[in-house]
C-alpha cells in the first residue's frame, strides 16, 4: 500500500538536523493537508510542520526531544482514499504481512541466535575501525585543539542522531577519559596532602539561570563561525543626510500609498543589493577549497526577539524587489519573526546578512558571520554631527546625518581590497541617494 512520508524539512544551508519539540498529532489521529502535525526547533527558528496530505497518521518514527537529520522520515500518513479502500482498521493497515520463510532463511536465523555476545562486541569493534560518521565543524575544531585524532574520535560514543558525536559528548570525553591518560606525578612534599574538590560558593545575591535551548544552539553556531572563518572587520563613516531627509519627507505619503511604514532597513538592503551586483564575489560560500558563487541575492536581516534571542529571516530575491516590495517584505518578516510564526523556508538560503545595531543606539559593531556566508554588514545609529563639506566657495562646516558601517568578512576568501571596496560602495550608494526619488 502506498503511504505518504513526512520528512524532516531542510531549515537552512548550515542546518543538518532538528529537534522534535512536540507531537501535536498522535498515531491514529486524522489530519488535513497543511494541518500542523508537530513542532521542531533548530538554532535558527522554532517551526510548526504541516501535513503534506490529508489522511491518518499510522506511524511516528521518532519521539519528542529526538534530534533528527534533515531528510529523514519522521512519520507516515495513510491518505483517506487509501484507508477507505480497505476494510481493515488503521492497526491492520500498518501491520506488515508475514510470508513463510524459506528454509535457507531459517538456517541463517538459527546461526544468528547462536552468536555469542562477545562475538557481537568484537564485530562491532572491528567494523567501527573505519569511522564514517559525520562530525560537525565545532566537534572537529575541539578535536583538533585537544589533539584528538580521527581514530580516537571514532571511539567516542555519540549520543546524537545516528550515533553522531555532539559537543557535549566530546567535552565529556575530554573531561573523563582524556584526563585518565595524563601521566601522574609523584607527590613528594608535604607527606600528607588532603585534596578536596573545588566548590563554587554562590551568595544569595547571585541568580543562576540555565540557558534555554535556542540560546544554547545560537551559542554553538556563533562559536563554530569564529572557529571556522578568520574574521576581519572594516569600517567606514557614511553621510546619509539625503536618505534621512527623503524618508522624513515621504514616510507619510509612503504609508498612505502602500499601507506600510518605511524604516531604514529596506533602504539599507537596497544599497547592499546594488553593491553585491558590483562585487558578486561577496555573494559566495565555501565548500572546502571550492567557491560557490550564488546567483540569487537573498538578504538575511537579523531580528531581535522578545525573549532576547536572535533570528535571521531572509528576503528572497531582493534584487527583484523595488523599494515598496522590500519594505513590505521586511515589515512582514520582522513582525512574524517576533510572533514566532516564520516558516522554515523563510530562514534559509540567505547569501548575505544585515544587522542593524543602530536600533539599540550603538554607533558600530563587529558582527559574527552567519555561516556559510562570507560577510555580514552592521549599520550603526544615525547621528547629527559637524562635518567638513567641500563647496565651490571653499570648505565649510555643516551639521550632517552620519553613521558608521562595519563589514565583517571571511579572510579565507574575502581580502581587504574586496571587503573594503564593497563596504565603500555601499556607503557611496547611501550617500548618493537621490532626494527626489519618487515613492
Amino acid at each position: 500500500m502506498e503511504r505518504v512520508e513526512l520528512l524532516m524539512p531542510k531549515m537552512g544551508e548550515s542546518i543538518i538536523e532538528a529537534t522534535i519539540l512536540k507531537w501535536i498529532k498522535n498515531v491514529g489521529d486524522k489530519v488535513e493537508i497543511d494541518e500542523t502535525i508537530l513542532e521542531i526547533a533548530t538554532d535558527k527558528v522554532d517551526s510548526e510542520i504541516p501535513s503534506p496530505a490529508s489522511g491518518t497518521i499510522v506511524e511516528i518514527l521518532f519521539p519528542e526531544n529526538a534530534v533528527v537529520e534533515v531528510g529523514k522520515t519522521i512519520a507516515i500518513i495513510a491518505t483517506e482514499k487509501e484507508i477507505s479502500g480497505q476494510t481493515a482498521s488503521v492497526a491492520d493497515i500498518i501491520k506488515p504481512t508475514l510470508e513463510p520463510l524459506p528454509s535457507q532463511a531459517i538456517e541463517i536465523i538459527r546461526d544468528i541466535e547462536n552468536i555469542k555476545p562477545e562475538q557481537v562486541s568484537q564485530a562491532v569493534t572491528s567494523s567501527s575501525s573505519v569511522d564514517d560518521r559525520f562530525y560537525s565543524p565545532l566537534v572537529k575544531s575541539i578535536a583538533k585543539e585537544e589533539k584528538i585524532g580521527l581514530e580516537e574520535l571514532g571511539r567516542i560514543k555519540g549520543t546524537g542522531a545516528s550515533g553522531r558525536v555532539t559537543k557535549q559528548d566530546i567535552l565529556q570525553y575530554i573531561a573523563t577519559e582524556k584526563s585518565l591518560q595524563e601521566p601522574k606525578t609523584e607527590q613528594i612534599s608535604p607527606p600528607k596532602v588532603n585534596i578536596t574538590a573545588s566548590v563554587t560558593s554562590v551568595s544569595g545575591n547571585v541568580e543562576i539561570l540555565e540557558m534555554d535551548r535556542m540560546r544554547k544552539l545560537i551559542a554553538d553556531h556563533m562559536v563554530m563561525s569564529k572557529q571556522t572563518a578568520p574574521h576581519v572587520t572594516s569600517f567606514v563613516e557614511s553621510d546619509v543626510t539625503n536618505l534621512v531627509q527623503w524618508r522624513e519627507k515621504n514616510k507619510k505619503k509612503f504609508q498612505e500609498k502602500y499601507g506600510e511604514n518605511i524604516t531604514f532597513t529596506p533602504l539599507f538592503i537596497d544599497a547592499v543589493v546594488k553593491a553585491i551586483k558590483d562585487f558578486p564575489m561577496i555573494n559566495v560560500s565555501l565548500d572546502g577549497n571550492k567557491i560557490i558563487i550564488k546567483k540569487d541575492i537573498n538578504i538575511g536581516m537579523a531580528t531581535a526577539l522578545p525573549s532576547g534571542n536572535l533570528i535571521v529571516p531572509v528576503v528572497k530575491n531582493a534584487d527583484f524587489l523595488n523599494l515598496a516590495g522590500l519594505t513590505k517584505s521586511v515589515n512582514d518578516l520582522a513582525f512574524r519573526a517576533r510572533e514566532n510564526r516564520l516558516k522554515p523556508e523563510e530562514i534559509k538560503d540567505g547569501t548575505f546578512t544585515l544587522t542593524n545595531v543602530g536600533t539599540f543606539g550603538n554607533v558600530m559593531g563587529t558582527p559574527i558571520i552567519n555561516q556559510p556566508q562570507v560577510a555580514i554588514l552592521a549599520t550603526g545609529a544615525i547621528r547629527k554631527k559637524p562635518a567638513v563639506l567641500e563647496t565651490e566657495y571653499g570648505d565649510v562646516i555643516a551639521i550632517r546625518q552620519l553613521m558608521f558601517l562595519s563589514l565583517s568578512y571571511d579572510h579565507r576568501i574575502v581580502d581587504g581590497s574586496l571587503g573594503g571596496s564593497f563596504l565603500k560602495r555601499i556607503s557611496d550608494y547611501l550617500e548618493k541617494f537621490d532626494i527626489n526619488t519618487p515613492i
